[in-house]
């Protein structure tokens, strides 16, 4: 099972390596990581995705709360969240422009950038639908993709930082 888990650290050098470290040593691949400050300068928020059981989970979180960098952890899946990945898809045009047009405006997409018969995407979804989005396109015209992986927030009054 997939599982989204967000975590507020102190904002010191370090910190990720150790997480990290928890993570290999257990055997647990990061589907997606992502690090960046809060509003508060001394915090950083991590959201990583990984794939694992219930139990197996429970017990990484378990271990994520015991590090000494770590201020609070909460595993978004199992609670009402919203969560984001942001794509940018390059692509190349011929004649399919006005299909190409179509797809990333049926997907609420944004064409950011169009150079020299190349368009550079920008879409801001869940993990699926950028995978439908990015399967809409013939393949041998993707010339890159860049994903940032998720990062997501608690619905309504819950409060995580």
């Amino acid at each position: 099972m997939r599982h989204i888990i967000a975590v507020l650290v102190e904002n010191e050098s370090g910190a990720l390596s150790r997480i990290a470290g928890l993570f290999a040593a257990r055997g647990f691949n990061i589907e997606s990581l992502t690090v960046a400050a809060t509003n508060d300068s001394t915090l950083s928020r991590m959201t990583i995705v990984s794939i694992g059981s219930d139990r197996l989970i429970t017990q990484i979180i378990k271990q994520l709360n015991k590090l000494i960098d770590v201020y609070k952890v909460i595993e978004l899946t199992s609670v009402q969240h919203l969560e984001r990945e942001l794509l940018l898809l390059k692509v190349a045009v011929d004649n399919n422009k006005v299909e190409i047009e179509k797809v990333v405006k049926d997907f609420a997409g944004k064409i950011i950038d169009n150079t020299d018969g190349i368009l550079i995407i920008e879409l801001a979804e869940t993990s699926k639908t950028i995978n439908d989005f990015i399967d809409e396109f013939d393949s041998s015209k993707v010339i890159s993709v860049a994903r940032t992986g998720v990062t997501g927030l608690c619905k309504g009054n819950l409060n995580f930082s």
